[in-house]
């Protein structure tokens, strides 16, 4: 397996673990507006866009974000505020009722789920039919970007793409996010999502019984008794195998990235795939250290260095040229 050298982790923030929560902890302050737009999608359901529109007249790239993930998380702002600063027009998406209000129907979103996502393609492009189109995901987002992918091939507008710690194989994030001090995290994004659900439950009840959510302890329980019954999917296995982008890369046609960590505490290594079988056209950049969508060097505490900020723009200015 091939190891990337261009990118040196900060010695102040060693390690898969401090990389990862490294960039929550550091506060910057983004001189960038936002015009937001709610869009209503086919089902009367609605997805929220914030767009960063100003006097950038250059391509338009589609920001997806991570499980529970907002335009308020850390990595948010900060890679719209670098896309835009380098000529980009950015649009960050939210998923269902992840922008501050609770969507119309029971469903919400997956990490298989790419309905919305191309619908919201699609409808930029019906509007910008000369602009050339990107995506970059984070996470969750980076999965069904990859997923996405691999389902249209050459049948969608994307010109190419990005895909930042991606969780390949959910089966294997969901093993891994149990173990040691990753179950911090996994007890983190439960609590997150057992919280909305039962405000949710509130105004929209949900068909399913929600007693056992205070029970719930791991992923896997939770799409178990939740994910793969309100998806219709047979059982958790099930949806970890339908949803998984891992299947669907060797079928990508579009230039993509993917960036990764091999200290991603997220994911066990043996699910990250092996540049060698992956399409001509799919570029792997894998580290041994970044954590999950961390990244962070600078020889300084003080002077952070927000690598991802740096190669993504690089990246897309070099594809889209």
């Amino acid at each position: 397996m091939l190891v990337n050298l261009n990118f040196k982790p900060a010695w102040w923030l060693p390690g898969g673990h401090l990389q990862t929560i490294g960039p929550s902890l550091i506060k910057r302050k983004f001189n960038i507006k936002f015009q937001r737009e709610r869009l209503y999608l086919p089902d009367g359901d609605f997805v929220d866009l914030d767009w960063t529109f100003g006097d950038e007249t250059g391509p338009i790239i589609i920001m997806l974000h991570g499980l529970e993930g907002s335009i308020k998380s850390s990595y948010s702002k900060g890679m719209l505020n670098a896309l835009k600063n380098n000529g980009f027009r950015a649009v960050f998406m939210h998923f269902r009722g992840c922008s501050g209000e609770h969507n119309h129907s029971q469903k919400a979103y997956h990490a298989g789920e790419t309905h919305d996502f191309n619908y919201v393609v699609q409808t930029i492009r019906q509007r910008f039919p000369s602009i050339p189109l990107a995506a970059i995901g984070y996470s969750l987002g980076g999965n069904v970007l990859l997923k996405y992918l691999g389902e249209t091939q050459m049948n969608n507008p994307l010109t190419s793409a990005v895909a930042i710690s991606v969780p390949f194989k959910l089966n294997r994030l969901a093993d891994r996010i149990q173990k040691g001090f990753s179950a911090v995290y996994q007890r983190h994004l439960l609590s997150q999502i057992r919280k909305k659900m039962l405000d949710k439950n509130k105004y929209i009840p949900f068909s399913l019984n929600l007693s056992k959510l205070h029970k719930i302890k791991t992923f896997w329980q939770f799409d178990g008794e939740f994910t793969a019954k309100i998806y219709n999917f047979k059982d958790a296995h099930i949806y970890y195998e339908k949803s998984s982008s891992a299947y669907y890369l060797s079928q990508i046609k579009k230039p993509t990235l993917i960036i990764h960590a091999l200290n991603d505490p997220f994911l066990y290594v043996d699910a990250i795939p092996n540049p060698s079988d992956l399409p001509d056209n799919v570029r792997l950049e894998l580290f041994e250290s970044g954590g999950h969508m961390g990244f962070i060097g600078g020889g300084l505490p003080w002077r952070p260095k927000f690598w991802l900020e740096e190669r993504v723009p690089d990246y897309f200015k070099k594809i889209l040229a």
